[in-house]
């Protein structure tokens, strides 16, 4: 994590970062770009920025029962829960109730970016993608291909069916992303249906479905032979640590995955995990990490620096987006959340003795609706008080006739 003090970002009108420098080159900024005094936003010393986090796996039909029903294994949640809930969604205007809701959430959180799961139903599902267009997030959407499900039938498709729905959703959208490895009882699952591979990764990758493009959440049981696959492959994974917690079916090992070079971000994986925000995601991670330090798997364990780059950097990088967003450097989008750390609602209390690393951690651990405002590209969207950090004294230009950005 790199903490800028006392710097100038600028911002072209197609809201495209064009220069981060520091304030004593303001003069020279202003002839190059052409902007004044006038034109500059100045941060008061309890806001900054931070990029916009990313959430590498949610299910977006899952989150009318957000927080609710996570008391059985994943298995039998899936069953009595998860399926009979999702088979909700060939009705068009339930899921655009649900959808419209989550996606208003997610951005209240600060998730500028998300690669959602919707359900076997094209058209509503392509209606997911129409409401995250309408409020401006960015996001992969992915239809659920199933032809087996023996245990709630009126939920999924006859094989053919599939191929053609998936086809026709394609056309519209496109992306890659399931699951690995959750809980040991999922793996000794696969490994009887399908007893023909080595492992869970090789029935992926022999099948076309393991490449760059593949995002696969919790890969909690991988074993080092596959974590060099995902590596050579250049696949990623998405760590949903709550959703490991509540469903109690494993702990990745973060830095193991890491070791290997394998492309990591986190994800809410709502509704097995029982948080929408990104911020939790960070907190369950340290506590994840944590706990395989306690239990001698590993001598060290994350810093919260770390966490706090696989919320953001890692998501991008995950999702193949990092020459796009994930921080701040220049020619990369604006992709950005204003925190205010003086909110009135604030979760936390600023002490004078507090530096700006103090009150950075403080945000990561205890804030919740701290964000004041989150950017894509120009659009500043979910308008809303939330933590943020003293002691920053930075600024942001934005050129004349930009973007409502230049609040």
């Amino acid at each position: 994590m790199e903490i800028l003090h006392r710097h100038l970002l600028g911002v072209d009108e197609s809201g495209t970062i064009v220069f981060l420098e520091q304030t004593d080159q303001q003069e020279q900024l202003a002839k190059k770009w052409g902007f004044k005094t006038s034109d500059i936003r100045e941060l008061s010393n309890h806001e900054f920025f931070m990029p916009g986090m990313v959430d590498t796996h949610i299910h977006a039909p899952q989150y009318s029962f957000t927080g609710t029903r996570v008391d059985l294994p994943l298995l039998q949640w899936l069953t009595t829960y998860t399926f009979p809930t999702e088979a909700k969604y060939r009705d068009s205007d339930f899921a655009e109730e649900v959808y419209t809701r989550v996606v208003r959430r997610t951005l209240k959180n600060g998730t500028t970016t998300a690669c959602y799961f919707a359900t076997i139903y094209t058209d509503t599902s392509l209606l997911l993608a129409e409401i995250i267009d309408k409020f401006g997030q960015r996001a992969f959407v992915g239809k659920v291909c199933m032809d087996m499900n023996d245990s709630v039938p009126q939920y999924k498709e006859i094989t053919a069916e599939s191929v053609h729905e998936t086809e026709r959703f394609v056309k519209e959208l496109l992306e890659k992303k399931s699951h690995i490895s959750e809980n040991e009882e999922e793996v000794k699952l696969v490994e009887n249906m399908f007893p023909a591979y080595q492992n869970y990764t090789e029935l992926y990758d022999k099948n076309k479905l393991l490449t760059s493009k593949t995002v696969m959440a919790h890969a909690c049981y991988l074993s080092e032979e596959e974590l060099k696959l995902f590596s050579l492959r250049g696949a990623a994974i998405s760590h949903c640590p709550n959703s490991n917690f509540s469903l109690r079916t494993g702990v990745l090992n973060v830095k193991k995955v890491l070791k290997h070079n394998v492309k990591l971000g986190l994800g809410t994986d709502v509704a097995g995990g029982y948080s929408a925000s990104m911020l939790d995601a960070i907190r369950k991670t340290m506590i994840a990490s944590n706990s395989l330090q306690i239990n001698k798997v590993n001598e060290t364990g994350l810093t919260l620096e770390e966490a706090f780059q696989l919320a953001t950097l890692g998501g991008s990088q995950a999702l193949g987006l990092d020459d796009v967003i994930g921080n701040f450097e220049v020619g990369k989008e604006f992709d950005a959340l204003l925190i205010n750390t003086k909110a009135s609602d604030s979760p936390f209390d600023l002490f004078s003795a507090d530096n700006f690393e103090d009150t950075l951690q403080k945000f990561l651990y205890l804030g919740a609706r701290s964000l004041k405002r989150s950017a894509v590209l120009n659009s500043w969207l979910a308008a809303q008080e939330v933590t943020s950090i003293p002691h920053c004294p930075a600024s942001l230009h934005k050129q004349p006739k930009l973007s409502p950005a230049a609040c």
